[in-house]
């Protein structure tokens, strides 16, 4: 597999895993959502420092991006939609 399958596979299973959306993780990584988006679906390259931001947002090793093992079975995404406000 691609290290960049394995990576981007990675990022959303791990993102998925704590219950986060693509645009939590990316506030608390201080990066885009859509950025978060285009990894994921493998369009663009993580920086070393990107993925170091990933890691401290999820908290992780960084080598964990790289888990090939970990990436065998599909990741069921989360709920869908906004989440509504209260008050």
């Amino acid at each position: 597999m691609r290290a960049q399958v394995v990576v981007a596979r990675n990022i959303r299973r791990l993102r998925v895993a704590r219950g986060l959306s693509q645009e939590a993780l990316a506030v608390d990584a201080a990066i885009d959502r859509t950025y978060v988006s285009r990894l994921e679906r493998e369009l663009e390259n993580p920086t070393v420092a990107v993925l170091e931001k990933l890691a401290i947002a999820l908290g992780v090793d960084i080598a964990a991006f790289f888990d090939a093992n970990a990436v065998r079975s599909a990741v069921k995404p989360l709920s869908g939609g906004r989440k509504r406000m209260v008050g």
